[in-house]
């Protein structure tokens, strides 16, 4: 070849290789140039409680969609449908349901999801929650028969299984089987899940911000979203929590395009938001959620029955929705322990109650020999639909007749503090108050559930809810669930396990750049695509 051949192919190889260079660097400026598609929300609380099983609060729920995935799901019709699950089959006796799973399941880390993994996340689950308790009752064993299928083998059949598989609050989220074997009792420590988005956890600044990446290996179904099931098609790549506690602060920045949704807006801030056009509103839960008097019957004076009774008498619904919610048009005086309007809300029982009858509260207090003691009531002053319910329950109190100290401190405070069972001398507690979603029967609703220590915060014990709680597990039909409905009630009106102070409604607001928002129980964020501000 001549020198001047050479020269000439040296060149034109040059060139293409620089041409090359020159498109790499073209298309990195380019991804450089495309920012991420982030959404920003403001959510009711700030997350310190990572642990979905561990606590019952709601911000904790909501963490756990982000990053964990379930087995099953309830549509927006109410029908239980697979999630994760492929295929499964329940045998003629309805004593053994087999489970498959999905191909391309995969934890964050990139290790398959597996039937043991399922085994032991069922197993935590089900120590801490309602349903799950009811259904180990009649759970013999579990097989995992292969990789992706398992067998739960029952001693006898009952609905406990996919009703609590499934359900919205409560959720049994599914962790690797080195994370579900954590103690049901202790928090667990590793994050790592196998749903739409990844936690964050070197970018997690409590009392600032929670960030979230999109799993670009998550695999969603084929079937569009219907509330907690189908697809979850995760459309941005990022979603941020930010800890905004006041609400005026927040609303400013959703009106200026600082952030894109507010999960619960203070009620007297949605006349303003309505008049926006760039506002959209929607409902995570239609049925609305229910405002819970909860006891902690380990201390005194409320391990007395009379003690607690009482309080059904000093209490009534509206002064509670009138401070907190205002507006009727967002609340509904329901003197039923479940969703009044549902086919088992029930007034059962509830004649002459909650209409503070101080008079006979009186009475009562006097006959459970309370001494006058203090009882310490938990007071969160930084959640808007609880700040003022609390100073309501004081006054009710002490006209009944009760010495109330109210210790008032930040929500995520509440939540831990009322997860002790210590004496109130030792920091203990006798009264807090939150909201349920989960009152439509009674295996579902957590605060009916009176199984000791078994139970959620406040242990109420009382073998004759457990029974008929059990009892309505294997019942079918809705005539005779309806009466073991009204026998549970009325049960809980003589051995009290909580007070509802009525139905409540919260609407989101979000900016209309937002799009494919779900309705749901709880607030999802996958199917959500954005446009500009």
């Amino acid at each position: 070849m001549s020198m001047k051949i050479l020269h000439r192919t040296v060149l034109a190889a040059s060139i293409v290789i620089g041409s090359l260079g020159m498109m790499a660097l073209a298309r990195v400026s380019l991804a450089q140039a495309q920012p991420q598609t982030i959404v920003r929300a403001v959510m009711h609380s700030d997350l310190k409680i990572v642990d979905p099983v561990w606590t019952t609060a709601y911000i904790s729920r909501n963490h756990g969609y982000m990053i964990y995935d379930t087995l099953f799901a309830t549509d927006a019709q109410g029908a239980v449908q697979p999630q994760m699950i492929d295929t499964y089959q329940l045998s003629d006796d309805k004593t053994v349901y087999t489970m498959t799973l999905r191909d391309g399941l995969l934890w964050h880390d990139g290790q398959p999801v597996t039937s043991e993994d399922c085994i032991a996340s069922i197993k935590r689950w089900a120590a801490r929650d309602v349903v799950g308790q009811a259904m180990m009752a009649h759970v013999k064993d579990f097989v995992a028969v292969d990789q992706k299928t398992f067998k739960i083998n029952l001693t006898e059949p009952t609905a406990a299984v996919m009703i609590g598989l499934s359900r919205a609050s409560g959720t049994a989220f599914m962790m690797p089987k080195r994370v579900a074997e954590t103690s049901p009792q202790e928090q667990i420590s590793d994050y790592i899940g196998s749903g739409p988005f990844v936690f964050k956890t070197n970018e997690w600044k409590p009392g600032s911000k929670v960030v979230y990446e999109k799993f670009t290996q998550y695999k969603p179904r084929a079937e569009p979203p219907s509330a907690m099931a189908g697809g979850k098609d995760v459309k941005v790549d990022r979603v941020e929590w930010l800890a905004i506690a006041d609400q005026q602060t927040a609303v400013s920045a959703l009106l200026a395009g600082e952030i894109d949704l507010i999960e619960q807006p203070s009620h007297d801030l949605l006349p303003m938001l309505k008049k926006n056009a760039n506002i959209q509103f929607s409902d995570w839960s239609s049925l609305g959620n229910q405002y819970v008097f909860r006891f902690n019957v380990l201390n005194k004076p409320f391990d007395n029955a009379k003690a607690r009774q009482a309080i059904w008498y000093a209490f009534n619904q509206e002064d509670f929705l009138k401070a907190v919610i205002g507006d009727p048009d967002y609340y509904k005086v329901c003197k039923s322990m479940f969703f009044c309007g549902t086919p088992l809300g029930t007034t059962k029982g509830m004649e002459n109650l909650l209409e503070s009858n101080f008079k006979k509260a009186r009475e009562l207090v006097k006959e459970s020999g309370y001494d006058g003691t203090p009882i310490v009531l938990l007071h969160s002053t930084d959640r808007h639909v609880y700040a003022n319910l609390a100073p309501v329950a004081k006054s009710l109190l002490e006209k009944a007749g009760f010495k109330v100290d109210m210790q008032s401190m930040d929500w995520q405070s509440v939540v831990v503090r009322r997860a002790k069972k210590d004496p109130v001398a030792k920091g203990g507690w006798n009264l807090t108050i939150t909201s349920t979603n989960n009152v439509l029967n009674p295996l579902e609703s957590s605060y009916l559930n009176a199984a000791c220590e078994k139970t959620t915060f406040g242990w109420p014990c009382d073998a004759q809810i457990e029974k008929l709680r059990n009892d309505f597990s294997r019942e079918t039909d809705l005539t005779k669930q309806l009466a073991l409905t009204e026998a549970v009630q009325l049960r809980a009106i003589e051995y009290p396990v909580y007070i509802p102070l009525g139905q409540w409604y919260q609407p989101m607001v979000a900016r209309k750049s937002l799009n494919g928002l779900i309705k749901a129980p709880a607030p999802v964020f996958w199917n959500i695509t954005k446009t500009g501000k």
